[in-house]
């Protein structure tokens, strides 16, 4: 009977700390890059009238071209490679595209590191680099310039990193606190919200961030994106540059809430790495942040 006794108590002892590390395990971050690239979809777009491509039809205007498609990535736009032990990816920019996540995903703090390569592509030649993410992404990949899902963009473009842009013409609206400097809207914790989207009646789908503390071309950035509810925090280099709240996407002409979807992450005519691209669940928002909430 003794012995009994003690196998149960210690049985007991290895179920309640199970399921303590399983708890643990559930907030803890998870990198997906981890496993390179078996966590992610591809959705190629058109390839440019100067892409270096064959046995596919290319178009001067790639936003209203025929995309190549689903999984498949002829030039290998999305390639991880190794340094140090970790695992980079490193997007070419040479033809738009989107690296899909597999799963959607809800009330999460996301954060990754970036920086620019060198190289740029048509029809983006003498732009600003950029390469987004885009979240809480839902719909068809076509859905914007034949190639990204409906979806909130937490802008990664050279001085730009942070702005807030609506994804899916006028068919997404979200409000964000701030003041208007010239034709342009900036965010401003203290200015009153403004309705953002690039439907009719609307003055724009694009709020500006403040400031630039974006690092020196070639160094690595640190981005977060915090989303949790209805609200989505975008954070660059410690500092938080944009606070977007309200987001709405008309499903069936019914407005509806925002506030999960899958992650993309975007080819679009630059060369840029990503790496320590690291995800997990929150249950509220996280302390540091709470001066931001509605």
């Amino acid at each position: 009977m003794k012995k009994t006794v003690t196998i149960l108590i210690y049985s007991c002892f290895i179920f309640i700390s199970a399921n303590k590390i399983v708890a643990q395990n559930t907030t803890a971050w998870y990198n997906l890059l981890e496993n390179k690239l078996s966590d992610w979809d591809i959705f190629m777009g058109a390839p440019h009238s100067s892409t270096k491509i064959d046995g596919y039809e290319k178009f001067d205007d790639v936003t209203k071209g025929t995309p190549i498609g689903l999984n498949k990535d002829p030039k290998k736009v999305f390639t991880i490679i190794e340094e140090g032990g970790e695992n980079i990816l490193k997007i070419s920019g040479e033809i738009f595209a989107g690296l899909v996540t597999k799963k959607p995903y809800k009330n999460y703090h996301l954060k990754w590191e970036f920086k620019w390569g060198d190289k740029k592509w048509e029809p983006r030649l003498n732009k600003k680099r950029n390469s987004g993410v885009l979240y809480h992404s839902i719909g068809d990949y076509t859905d914007f310039w034949n190639v990204w899902m409906t979806s909130l963009e937490c802008e990664v473009q050279q001085t730009d990193c942070g702005d807030f842009i609506t994804i899916g013409d006028d068919n997404v609206k979200a409000q964000a606190t701030a003041v208007k400097k010239g034709n342009k809207f900036y965010f401003d914790p203290n200015a009153p919200l403004v309705d953002f989207s690039w439907g009719k009646g609307f003055k724009t789908g694009r709020c500006y961030k403040p400031g630039d503390p974006e690092k020196e071309h070639g160094m690595w950035n640190t981005m977060e994106l915090i989303c949790f509810e209805n609200m989505a925090i975008h954070v660059l280099n410690g500092e938080i540059v944009m606070v977007v709240k309200n987001a709405q996407a008309k499903i069936d002409n019914v407005w509806t809430p925002m506030t999960e979807g899958k992650i993309q992450i975007q080819s679009e005519a630059a060369e840029v790495f990503y790496k320590n691209i690291l995800i997990k669940p929150i249950k509220k928002l996280p302390k540091k942040y709470k001066t931001t909430a509605p």
